[in-house]
């Protein structure tokens, strides 16, 4: 197959959405069955200068275009194709959000990690206030796939965007192939939390449980946030700088992805107390390095820990300090938290990832190819 995938939620800061497509986009190309193209373009951010020799049988696309301008452009007018931008052309056009690659000809697919921006649209960035509640729906039934990546987004969708669960394939993240085997983290390090700093993640939460941690016991383990700053952080920043916190928490902003496995291996928990995780991988992350994991029991968080961590509700905050506590004091269900996380942990791949995509892809194909040998009287009714 010819495969073209936009490229650009990659092509900065890898969060979830962009190191979710560069890891599957590196186990698609492993096998060298398909032609891939990445697609890229912004006026000032170039690819990373590595991404060629790290994916060698991928062909990489990078123009000079306005991101803005041409995110108008696709999702409000379907226009250029992506064949006129990136040449060539294409059996599969993969878009790794929710709004479509526009193409002559080729089969479409988007990704759609959760809906929250359907029901918290004022905590999303303005490009995605502006275009994602009022064409996601349009798009997704247009598409020819729709890849989710649990299956409580799946769900979701199917809910938000009135789906037929045929269309939806559901293709679950991997877990990162760390240089060394899982340590169980550092009995005697940090409590980490790793994630972008936004309403939707619970960092408020996180801060008075921890708080409350300190309160009960001044000895307590540092708490360390990862993860870039958006536009809600500013109060949480400030409440780090002030007594109680102050001293206790520490910020590092945005982790570089070669940054992360020793950063997991030195903590002594994980926590993602999230409102809603459409996967959550920085907790799978965290249970392939051993380390224990408390996270929030709702969205995609549950099927992705499984029982192999402590499931919290994210608005009780007392639980949450608690769960925190009980593995800081108990070093037994600190090891059996980990041994479990691990095994946890290997039922995910990203070459399985790579294997349900590529499945999504055929089938994708199939619909396309279906449709086009249809009658023209028949597509109409």
């Amino acid at each position: 197959m010819r495969i073209v995938i936009d490229y650009r939620p990659a092509l900065r800061a890898r969060t979830g959405v962009g190191e979710y497509i560069h890891q599957a986009i590196k186990a698609l190309a492993r096998s060298g069955e398909d032609e891939i193209t990445l697609f890229s373009s912004s006026w000032k951010d170039r690819p990373a200068a590595d991404l060629r020799s790290e994916l060698p049988n991928v062909r990489v696309i990078d123009q000079r275009i306005p991101v803005r301008a041409l995110n108008l452009a696709w999702h409000r007018l379907g226009w250029p194709p992506v064949e006129a931008v990136a040449g060539g052309s294409y059996d599969i056009a993969h878009s790794p959000h929710p709004l479509l690659l526009p193409s002559r000809s080729a089969a479409q697919l988007v990704t759609i990690h959760d809906v929250y921006f359907l029901s918290h649209p004022e905590r999303t960035s303005e490009e995605i206030r502006r275009d994602y509640p009022v064409l996601a729906a349009t798009h997704a039934r247009r598409a020819d796939r729709i890849i989710v990546s649990s299956r409580f987004a799946a769900g979701e969708v199917q809910r938000a965007f009135d789906i037929e669960a045929a269309k939806i394939a559901i293709c679950p993240a991997g877990a990162p192939e760390w240089s060394s085997r899982p340590s169980g983290g550092d009995p005697h390090g940090y409590i980490l939390f790793m994630g972008t700093l936004d309403a939707r993640k619970n960092v408020g939460g996180l801060l008075r449980a921890y708080g409350e941690l300190l309160s009960r016991d001044a000895a307590a383990p540092r708490l360390v946030i990862a993860g870039g700053a958006s536009s809600d952080a500013a109060p949480w920043l400030e409440q780090i700088a002030r007594p109680p916190l102050a001293g206790h928490v520490e910020y590092l902003g945005y982790v570089a992805t070669d940054r992360r496995e020793s950063l997991f291996r030195g903590a002594r928990v994980f926590v993602l107390p999230s409102f809603e995780e459409g996967f959550g991988l920085p907790a799978l992350e965290a249970m392939s390095a051993g380390v224990p994991v408390v996270a929030s029991a709702r969205g995609s968080l549950p099927e992705v820990v499984g029982d192999a961590g402590l499931l919290i509700d994210p608005e009780n905050t007392a639980a949450l300090a608690g769960a925190l506590e009980r593995i800081i004091a108990d070093d037994t269900l600190r090891k059996n938290l980990s041994y479990r996380g691990t095994q946890q942990a290997a039922k995910f791949s990203w070459s399985r990832t790579a294997t349900d995509i590529r499945q999504a892809y055929q089938d994708a194909l199939l619909t396309r190819r279906d449709r086009q040998a249809r009658p023209a009287h028949a597509n109409r009714h």
